[in-house]
């Protein structure tokens, strides 16, 4: 059984990696902690205690966490990507159940001391919450069973600039102190989601055998996919599709030789003209420069195999969907 908390910023494709660990019989999904990124905290926190009840386990708790970044200042939400309110612009309804009196960063310090070795940390936002609980316990490394990260790029071009991947552009200083520490740390970016695309028959499917989730997740990737379909079409064909990044970085946990890895120490540049882009020292030479000395490795999946990965999303939700 994977123990897992979801730090994520719902989010179109936050609710696909919501509704997939919900679903999924090796999962025990311990907590949702909330971060701003794909829209305001308020409206995160909400969307996060919203979607529980959808998928039917508002028993899981809810912390919420860091409303702006490290240093920099925050980002205006990708409206045009999740829509105002994140999901697409369905307005749902919100929910009756409210977050605990805890911070996101407590919550995530609390529950992996609890079980040493035990939980893993699956983050699908800005690392902002992150680095706030290491601050808290700089030991939190050595109690953690993992942490999977979706974020950044190293070959594919970014999605917020050349060079850059939204989680990482969201808070660069965050990121950076995150891959300073050695822990267990997967980096599940655009190399890999780009290549892992989720079609219109795709959620159709899930629409037409997957109950009230399925129907959800439909809804949901209407406006989302038209965003890929238009300003980042990655299908090289005529079938409306989208990618599969913050699912994916959940599959992972379940399907991991279906991800090639390299491995290497890695920095996040935090200012300039390269802000938010991640660099990985893939063949630990001696360079000049000192950045990447004395730094852990993190391990950055490159390659997928992405029917696999698409199958094992769509299977699980339309088999084991709750509501």
């Amino acid at each position: 059984m994977q123990n897992i908390i979801i730090d994520t910023d719902p989010g179109v494709d936050d609710a696909q990696a919501i509704a997939f660990a919900i679903a999924h019989p090796e999962i025990n999904l311990l907590g949702l902690t909330t971060v701003f990124g794909n829209a305001t905290i308020d409206i995160t926190t909400g969307n996060a205690l919203t979607l529980l009840e959808l998928f039917g386990r508002p028993d899981i708790p809810v912390a919420q966490g860091a409303s702006q970044p490290l240093v920099q200042q925050r980002m205006a939400s990708p409206d045009f990507v999740h829509g105002a309110d994140g999901m697409g612009n369905l307005n749902l309804a919100a929910a009756s159940g409210r977050a605990i009196d805890e911070t996101a960063a407590e919550f995530i310090v609390r529950t992996v001391a609890a079980q040493p070795g035990e939980v893993s940390l699956v983050a699908i936002g800005p690392l902002t919450n992150i680095a706030e609980a290491l601050a808290l316990d700089p030991s939190l490394p050595s109690k953690t069973k993992e942490l999977v990260i979706m974020g950044g790029t190293v070959d594919e071009p970014g999605n917020v600039s050349p060079v850059a991947e939204a989680n990482f552009l969201g808070d660069p200083h965050a990121a950076d102190i995150v891959f300073s520490v050695d822990w267990p740390a997967t980096i599940i970016g655009l190399d890999v989601t780009h290549r892992t695309l989720l079609r219109d028959r795709d959620f159709a499917e899930l629409r037409d055998h997957a109950k009230g989730t399925g129907r959800l997740l439909w809804d949901s990737s209407r406006f989302y996919i038209d965003f890929y379909s238009t300003a980042r079409d990655l299908s090289g064909d005529d079938e409306r599709s989208c990618a599969m990044h913050d699912a994916s970085t959940v599959v992972y946990l379940l399907e991991r030789d279906a991800f090639e890895c390299v491995s290497g120490p890695a920095r996040v540049v935090n200012d300039g003209v390269a802000v938010g882009q991640l660099i990985v020292d893939r063949e630990g030479h001696e360079y000049p420069l000192p950045h990447w000395q004395n730094r852990p490795a993190v391990r950055v999946a490159m390659k997928v195999d992405s029917e696999r990965v698409r199958k094992t999303f769509i299977d699980t939700i339309v088999e084991y969907a709750l509501v």
